[in-house]
């Protein structure tokens, strides 16, 4: 393989550093010392890119001198893992367990190499979440020497991560600042403040970075890890940390407003690493026209309180004050848990709540695991409160799936006195196609309520059928409610035909709402037709 060519291909591995295939190559360029076998290993870093991956294929190759000196001088290299590589790759060889072989060689490590051995030691069990002495314990003879041994030289740990966490390559700063944490038994919050206290404030945008990398990597938020742990004297460090992650977020607030929703989707979950911080964007963002950016500010909310997607929307939606439309967000959001049945019922039948937000709660139900066979038995007590939009919100669950109990009560709900409840009896005659209520819709048109009108012109314009293009016309034409007249210039839109053309045309010309007019005009543009 050519020189040119195998940069070429260490360096689509897309990784930096010492952690990635260049890294992998310059170590084993560095410690593999016989040119036979540097060919047969260094290629290994093409293909895994990892920073171990010469290592783990010199544990294949039967030992040797030239091996054996190339793992003995891998165990100075500046980067752990491959001191870590190099040691599993000598337990490999000597078949013994690989925790045995790094106690070994901490217990015993000379007095220049001991940080080295040690840090190694720390890092290799903060990165399976331990502490170096839970870790070493069942690590043959020498387990608790070498343990003890790693604590006595704990300051030289802490100073060697620490500089990591302020390392030039960022992906180098949240691994070092986890693992940092985790040997000293400390919150990642806790440790880097500790650090910024030692250093100027020109390294703060580092600091704060390192952290961010911690949250992304933990799925929680910079914002609670500081809220957490702040403490009155920390006050002046946290600041610092706000400033800059403040400074992030009016660049990120742009995206908000982007007309493509996978970029605000991608804003809202970047929002949610800074969790309470960036409150009042995710807040915003509830109110975002995707249900998929509306469920993710939700849970970026729940997320900064500490509370799970259950608890935060029970609060929000029982809050004093809190508008129907932010409850919706929160039913909706509650609904898109499969597991949800529970807590909308719960929301349902609290008498305390505004008919609005149970009749959301009943609605929302449909979206629900669970009960399916037993759902209409649930549904029929909320069929018979004594709030409207109660009533209007279990029509509204009907609609999925569609049972013959379902369309029974659908049936009779077009006869309710209430409004609201033969709005919604209508919406689900449209969604389900249902023609054999069709002549009910068309006798619904002459309802005194507008918002009865409107529903029943939906309904006509789903049912799709040709006999009720004439009615819909003189809805059109003699309707007194704007809203009505725009319904129905878009129903004959959908429909068509020579009755539909007249009177768009009509509308146009003489309808006096200029919404109306441009319904029309569009209408009749759909239809083929080229109006004035």
């Amino acid at each position: 393989m050519s020189p040119a060519l195998l940069l070429v291909l260490l360096l689509s591995a897309g990784q930096h550093g010492g952690q990635g295939a260049v890294g992998c190559w310059r170590s084993c360029q560095q410690h593999v010392k016989d040119q036979a076998l540097r060919t047969r290993v260094c290629q290994s870093c093409v293909t895994s890119g990892r920073a171990d991956s010469w290592l783990l294929e010199l544990g294949r190759v039967k030992p040797g001198p030239s091996s054996q000196a190339a793992l003995r001088s891998a165990l100075t290299d500046p980067e752990w893992r491959v001191r870590w590589g190099a040691l599993r790759a000598q337990a490999k060889a000597q078949g013994l367990v690989e925790r045995r072989v790094l106690a070994d060689w901490v217990a015993e490590a000379p007095a220049k190499d001991e940080v080295l051995a040690c840090l190694t030691a720390a890092r290799v069990a903060a990165e399976e979440g331990q502490s170096t002495a839970s870790f070493l314990k069942d690590a043959g003879a020498k387990g608790g020497a070498a343990a003890a041994r790693v604590w006595a030289r704990r300051a030289a740990v802490r100073d060697a991560l620490e500089v990591e966490v302020y390392a030039q390559e960022a992906s180098l700063r949240g691994e070092a600042l986890i693992h940092l944490s985790t040997f000293l038994g400390q919150s990642p919050a806790r440790v880097l403040l500790r650090a910024m206290a030692q250093r100027p404030d020109s390294g703060d945008e580092t600091a704060a970075s390192a952290l961010f990398r911690v949250a992304e990597k933990q799925g929680g938020s910079v914002g609670r890890m500081l809220v957490l742990e702040a403490k009155p004297p920390d006050r002046v460090l946290i600041n610092r940390l706000f400033a800059i992650y403040s400074q992030q977020l009016e660049l990120l607030r742009k995206g908000l407003t982007s007309l493509d929703v996978t970029e605000r989707r991608a804003t809202v979950q970047s929002l949610r690493s800074y969790g309470p911080l960036a409150q009042r964007e995710l807040e915003r963002a509830l109110g975002d026209s995707d249900g998929s950016v509306r469920r993710l500010a939700a849970r970026g909310l729940a997320e900064s309180e500490g509370l799970s997607l259950m608890e935060a929307a029970g609060q929000r939606i029982r809050a004093d004050g809190i508008p129907l439309a932010t409850q919706r967000v929160w039913l909706e959001v509650a609904a898109a848990d499969k597991a949800c049945e529970p807590f909308l019922l719960e929301v349902a039948n609290d008498t305390r709540l505004l008919a609005g937000a149970r009749g959301e709660a009943v609605a929302w139900l449909s979206e629900c695991e669970g009960r399916a066979p037993s759902r209409f038995q649930v549904l029929s007590a909320f069929l018979k409160d004594a709030q409207p939009l109660v009533r209007a919100g279990a029509v509204r669950a009907l609609a999925r799936p569609r049972s013959t109990e379902g369309d029974a009560a659908v049936g009779a709900a077009l006869g309710d006195p209430a409004p609201e409840v033969v709005a919604a009896a209508l919406g689900v005659v449209g969604q389900q196609r249902q023609r054999v209520q069709g002549e009910t819709a068309v006798a619904l048109l002459d309802s005194p309520h507008s918002q009865v009108r409107e529903a029943a012109v939906r309904a006509l314009e789903q049912l799709g059928r040709a006999q009720d293009v004439k009615p819909l016309a003189q809805t059109l034409r003699q309707d007194s409610v704007a809203s009505v007249r725009v319904a129905a210039a878009e129903a004959l839109s959908t429909l068509g035909g020579p009755f539909a053309a007249s009177a768009l045309s009509e509308a146009l010309a003489k309808d006096p709402d200029s919404h109306v007019q441009h319904v029309a005009r569009r209408g009749l543009v759909r239809l083929g037709f080229r109006p004035p």
